[in-house]
């Protein structure tokens, strides 16, 4: 157990990591885990649109795609370009005494071959995550935005998370709470009745 106990420390330091890509952006921060949950709900929500995929293998590769991180940190494309991380031995490390090590190491060996239909979902899953965030600094101001989404969608394998891009360009990312310009907004929960 206290093996178990150790790797799920070492998952909560995916909180306290940094999506470093922030820092050339120029606005916003996103921890890792933060990063990872969008991720989740993204491969999900991406899954219920193939009836030929194996829904459980997109959640775990999306759940772990980005579990080295908590050892070698999130690695910008800036940082590629001159930092070479050991990342085959931060998944070795972290999984080698875990009786289910073997199944994690797995998902992120096929999350970064890319061969499978459930691989390229995760990976979609990963970009929308990103292109999402930069949509909502694009709307609050952030002039780099557009050119950094034009990247992320690029990257993109699917159709469907192809649409999925065109729709976030097209929608206010605070739409899904605001769209609703009743009195709400002026009353809040106040009778507006009179009625106690």
């Amino acid at each position: 157990m206290k093996d178990i106990v150790n790797f799920l420390f070492e998952v909560g330091m995916l909180e306290k990591t940094p999506r470093s890509g922030f820092q050339f952006f120029g606005s916003g921060s996103e921890s890792v885990a933060e990063h990872t949950l969008s991720t989740i709900f993204i491969g999900y929500t991406l899954c219920k649109f193939e009836s030929d995929v194996d829904e459980l293998k997109v959640l775990k590769i999306c759940l772990v795609h980005d579990l080295p991180e908590a050892r070698t940190g999130d690695m910008n494309y800036v940082n590629k370009k001159y930092v070479t991380v050991d990342e085959e031995k931060a998944v070795k490390e972290l999984t080698e005494s875990l009786f289910f090590g073997d199944e994690i190491k797995s998902a992120i060996s096929e999350f970064n071959e890319k061969k499978t239909k459930e691989s390229f979902i995760a990976h979609d899953a990963d970009q929308l995550s990103l292109i999402l965030q930069l949509k909502k600094h694009g709307d609050l101001g952030n002039k780099y935005s557009k050119e950094w989404i034009n990247f992320a969608r690029k990257r993109l394998h699917g159709d469907t998370a192809r649409k999925i891009a065109d729709v976030i360009m097209g929608t206010d990312s605070s739409e899904w709470w605001f769209k609703d310009k009743s009195d709400w907004w002026i009353n809040g929960n106040n009778n507006t009745t009179g009625d106690k």
